[in-house]
């Protein structure tokens, strides 16, 4: 069926494509060649861990208690790093002896320091061997080919040196296709628009983000052309973004940029008033990302962050990386997620697209490697797992679709997490079997399980789990050996053009919508929402109201926050029929319930007043 949408720009025809999935910023494994010359110059970054982590608890503990005299008191980041960061004596011993192995030592912040100097100095500070290496992509760098024995400073400090692991573990979770054309057929693709009314999003004319800000943390600049054309075509004014660069950012490309489009115009659309700020990095490493959130506390300008990339956790242990642990690199990173919520700041993340298995055998990675190298392995994603973070797990919805020209009612009519069985690796090209691709789900192997997770039965007594809630990400991507019938997309709209996309990459932001409007209607900041999200889960669960949800009337919005009952396999987890699982956490939300604002007029057909 061959689409031409009406645009309000230039009269563009935009067609749906089908293109490859960007891999500039994909994760990737570096292969190791000669040893680096003695004066080639060398970066790296030190990171120092936070101090008095029971205190930091019991006060974020303290912040999210209703009844507490220091609920919703946020910390400014100078009366945070007060309490708990690195003192100053410490960070002045290490960046003198770092110095006095001819090093340069930039203090970025109380916990971060950027290190640069000749590698003999590198590698006589840290105690190990450095190498060149190159990543398939082709991009260079150095990795450190032994554990790290560092000076005295550092290791009396616990700090985490980033930036020379040769790895890059994290990746955006979407992939780009071709998808026919609810307001084209039962299958979508979806605008924004649809989405909001699906799941009973309140009007524009109620709430809309105005005095919020929302952050994306992401690889890859945007076109503010391709912003005007998305939000042209359903007649709302383009949101306003910024794009601050992190260690020199990236520019647009319309492959590189394609996840930053999605995320922008996804959480844009379910907050049009809210500021959207794009911090952009370079790529997906570790130590680019932990800049980029460095930056977001101290701008502490964001109330509510996306995230759409993510990496396996086994990923960072030392079967898969030649022996050295680097698990201490997602305890930094929790660490900073922790700092976040201690301010206010809520971190959404998409839980991934490759079901409960989304990982590969570390054998796989060898470029001689054929498909006996092993089959996809079960693992939770990284930053998702953070108990300082919401996972966003994802399902296919399906909404009313007539037929009638002009009529864009996008009512719900039904959703399912079935995973989509995979021909091959799509996700990190490697000749794996039994990749999957669906609501990324399961088990931490690093986390214990957070206090929130004890209101509501979780199926792990010891370890975080996730998914945390979840809404519509969609299905059947390329390589994929059968699909549902039930699979279906959102837009995309990147140098001029439409594409169908799937992915909790669309599932995260457009949460983060919803928690932007959570936000306004509260006026507060929430922190780590997940403190709200599983009070409501649990509330509704001992309430003992079994009405899931009326399928005698789609049109009137349940009276429960979390639509469960869903059905679906991610490979590994099944839904259950009441209450959480791990393919969907929660369940899909009602957004005005989820608001406790079920007086608040809903989001109507598309391109109304109500949901422009």
């Amino acid at each position: 069926m061959k689409i031409t949408l009406r645009l309000v720009l230039a009269a563009l025809a935009i067609c749906f494509l089908s293109l490859p999935a960007s891999t500039l910023f994909a994760a990737e494994k570096a292969e190791v060649q000669d040893r680096t010359a003695a004066s080639q110059t060398v970066t790296f970054d030190v990171y120092l861990p936070l101090q008095h982590h029971d205190q930091l608890e019991d006060l974020l503990n303290s912040l999210h208690n209703p009844d507490s005299p220091s609920y919703h008191k946020w910390l400014t980041p100078a009366e945070f790093n007060a309490r708990f960061a690195a003192t100053a004596d410490t960070v002045s011993t290490i960046q003198q002896q770092l110095s006095s192995y001819g090093l340069n030592v930039a203090v970025l912040s109380p916990h971060q320091l950027h290190v640069t100097g000749p590698a003999a100095s590198v590698e006589h500070a840290l105690g190990t061997v450095l190498k060149n290496a190159t990543y398939p992509s082709g991009k260079k760098t150095i990795v450190a080919t032994q554990s790290l024995t560092p000076v005295s400073s550092l290791a009396q400090a616990n700090a985490v040196v980033t930036g020379l692991s040769g790895m890059i573990r994290m990746r955006a979770h979407s992939q780009r296709l071709a998808q026919p054309s609810n307001r084209y057929t039962s299958g979508g693709p979806y605008w924004f628009d649809d989405l909001k009314q699906a799941y009973s999003y309140p009007s524009y004319q109620e709430l809309n983000g105005k005095g919020v800000t929302i952050g994306i943390l992401m690889a890859g600049d945007f076109n503010p052309a391709d912003m005007d054309l998305y939000f042209g075509h359903e007649k709302l004014a383009t949101p306003h973004y910024t794009s601050i660069p992190v260690n020199g950012g990236s520019p647009f490309d319309p492959n590189g940029s394609f996840e930053t489009h999605l995320d922008l115009q996804q959480s844009g659309g379910m907050a049009p008033k809210a500021d959207v700020v794009l911090y952009n990095l370079p790529d997906l490493s570790d130590t680019n990302i932990m800049a980029g959130l460095t930056q977001i506390l101290n701008d502490n300008r964001a109330d509510v962050v996306s995230m759409s990339f993510g990496g396996p956790e086994i990923f960072y242990t030392a079967a898969f990386n030649g022996g050295i642990d680097y698990t201490y690199i997602l305890q930094q990173y929790d660490d900073l997620f922790a700092q976040g919520n201690a301010q206010g700041i809520t971190f959404i993340a998409s839980s991934g697209d490759s079901g409960g298995l989304a990982a590969v055998p570390l054998a796989c990675f060898d470029p001689t490697a054929t498909a006996t190298c092993g089959s996809a392995i079960a693992s939770v994603e990284s930053p998702a797992s953070s108990p300082h973070v919401t996972a966003v797990g994802g399902t296919n919805l399906v909404t009313t679709y007539t037929g009638i020209p002009g009529d864009l009612n996008s009512t719900y009519i039904r959703e399912q997490a079935f995973a989509d069985p995979l021909a091959g690796d799509i996700f990190y090209g490697t000749p794996a079997t039994g990749s999957v691709w669906g609501s990324g789900g399961g088990d931490s192997i690093v986390y214990r399980k957070p206090h929130y997770q004890r209101y509501v039965h979780t199926g792990n007594e010891h370890f975080r789990t996730v998914p945390d809630v979840a809404l519509h990400m969609g299905g059947c991507p390329n390589g994929a050996i059968s699909c549902s019938p039930d699979d279906s997309a959102d837009i995309d709209v990147i140098g001029g053009a439409a594409y169908g996309v799937i992915g909790t990459s669309a599932s995260a932001p457009d949460f983060a919508g919803l928690t932007a409007l959570t936000i306004q209607r509260f006026h507060s900041r929430l922190g780590n929402e997940n403190y709200y999200i599983y009070a409501l889960a649990a509330s509704e669960q001992n309430r003992g109201d079994d009405r899931e949800d009326d399928h005698s009337d789609r049109r009137r919005p349940s009276s429960l926050v979390f639509r469960t009952g869903i059905p679906g396999f991610n490979g590994v987890f099944s839904t259950t029929p009441r209450g959480y699982n791990r393919v969907l956490g929660n369940g899909t939300v009602n957004g005005v319930n989820f608001l406790l604002a079920p007086e608040i007029p809903v989001a109507g057909t598309p391109q109304t007043p109500s949901n422009p």
